[in-house]
């Protein structure tokens, strides 16, 4: 039996601040093990908590991108319970009272259709350290990680397909690498999530009991799991067998989930308020200081672009898919407003998307600078090179070999676009090939393209291809 899903997410986002929540300690990943853990990590006796503001200001920005509820007063609470990589023996976190509530995040269907996921609340807390299983039988403990800066977003369960789970996590994982608060990096735990699935008769019915899955971090394992789960409750439930209410891992080599622990409920934490931390006011003026200060945002961004220089809707779309990109693209515009946004455009994905993806960099790593791209697309544009030309500049600008012009000018890559010059050349052709220009003038019209490739060649190239078109077509005439 085929049953209706219901899926709700928590997304863990770890923000891109330099030092801990509450403490001083560095976020950087890859040092060695327990190098960056300080007293207050450790849960030292007489060790106090102090909150990063800088933690609070990208989760306001990201409560803007959202159209969350800012919260005025926030309260952060112990989270109880005992686990080796966790020193206090509780988190910080907000429970009764999260830095935003409510939001929303648009995504669009293979179908070409929207929908809308709602977002339950966002709240900050502290990351927990990490188990290392691999050490000869023995378990070690990593709490570089303890005290990581985390914003926990938990969406409603508004998703009824593993198709609509997936462009959600997506569509956020865009978001926050985009407003700058995450950097995205699933690999290293920077962005990962808990998916809480339960299944139900139709979509009339009372939702099911909720498994949840804990620690997905590769959009491929999340859509297995969500899969693996869905199939493994609906033949529970075809056997008359009541689902249990629990925690699930999954095993991304048998690609199966397993039974963690059961399912503990809220009051099962034992929350209370945090006694070492302050409440934190947040008032409107502070708000109102970072609306300033937000960037544009994708669907605006693409917005723009089709509608003030009339881009396709793919090409915005890959120019906004990074910020770094867009911003690239921006500066070529604005720096030269004459240049064809479109050939900006072309030039940005097809050529300079290929060289960055052959050398496995960060766009933001490119070492070809707008204003050097920008001199480039004005020499394509105003027929000083060609399109091949260009493309053996902007290589040579990749290798950092001088400027545009240094380069076309060693290269002798301008191409020849004086009438006086083309027009000799093809009377030269002209006289050299008799037989087909009589051809030509008996009706083979077909034959233009044969003189066109003898001017190319005579010229090794260089001739500016609009120019020799209208020249040719003007010494040829019209044939009978």
């Amino acid at each position: 039996m085929n049953r209706a899903i219901v899926i709700g997410l928590e997304v863990h986002i770890q923000l891109a601040t330099q030092t801990k929540i509450f403490s001083g300690s560095s976020t950087k990943f890859g040092t060695k093990e327990n190098s960056q853990a300080s007293p207050v990590d450790l849960a030292l006796p007489g060790t106090l908590p102090v909150i990063n503001i800088e933690a609070i200001n990208q989760a306001l920005i990201f409560g803007l991108s959202t159209g969350s509820k800012i919260n005025s007063r926030n309260v952060f609470a112990r989270k109880n319970y005992f686990y080796p990589d966790l020193p206090k023996g509780y988190q910080i976190t907000q429970h009764h009272a999260p830095i935003l509530i409510g939001g929303e995040i648009p995504i669009e269907r293979a179908d070409g259709s929207t929908k809308t996921i709602r977002i339950h609340h966002s709240h900050l807390e502290e990351d927990a350290g990490k188990s290392i299983h691999s050490l000869q039988g023995k378990t070690g403990i990593d709490l570089n990680r303890a005290g990581q800066p985390l914003l926990e977003v938990v969406s409603m369960p508004d998703m009824y397909s593993v198709e609509d789970a997936i462009a959600y996590l997506k569509k956020l994982h865009h978001l926050v690498m985009y407003i700058g608060i995450c950097d995205g990096n699933m690999q290293e735990g920077s962005f990962r999530c808990d998916a809480n699935i339960s299944l139900r008769a139709d979509e009339s019915a009372p939702f099911g009991t909720r498994v949840e899955i804990k620690n997905l971090n590769s959009f491929k394992f999340i859509e297995k799991a969500l899969k693996y789960e869905i199939k493994r409750q609906n033949l529970q439930l075809d056997k008359n067998e009541p689902i249990t209410q629990e925690t699930r891992l999954y095993n991304e080599a048998t690609e199966q989930t397993r039974s963690m622990r059961k399912k503990e409920d809220s009051h099962d934490y034992r929350y209370f308020s945090e006694p070492d931390l302050p409440t934190l006011i947040i008032d409107d003026k502070y708000i109102e200081s970072f609306k300033n200060k937000m960037p544009e945002l994708p669907a605006a961004r693409v917005e723009r672009y089709i509608n003030t220089y009339e881009l396709s809707e793919y090409d915005a779309k890959v120019l906004v898919s990074q910020r770094d990109i867009a911003n690239y693209f921006d500066s070529v515009i604005n720096t030269n407003s004459s240049l064809s946004p479109k050939l900006v455009a072309n030039w940005i994905i097809g050529q300079l998307l290929s060289l960055i993806n052959k050398a496995q960099i960060q766009f933001i790593d490119c070492p070809v600078p707008f204003s050097d791209f920008c001199v480039l697309i004005d020499r394509i544009q105003s027929n000083e090179i060609s399109q091949t030309a260009g493309k053996t500049v902007l290589e040579q600008l990749w290798a950092q070999q001088g400027s545009v012009d240094d380069i076309i000018s060693k290269n002798n890559l301008s191409q020849i676009s004086d009438p006086d010059v083309l027009n000799n050349m093809i009377d030269e052709v002209i006289a050299n090939s008799q037989s087909q220009y009589e051809a030509y003038m008996s009706g083979k019209t077909k034959l233009f393209g044969y003189f066109v490739g003898q001017v190319m060649k005579a010229s090794h190239g260089k001739a500016n291809p609009k120019l020799l078109n209208e020249l040719l077509t003007k010494k040829l005439g019209n044939p009978v």
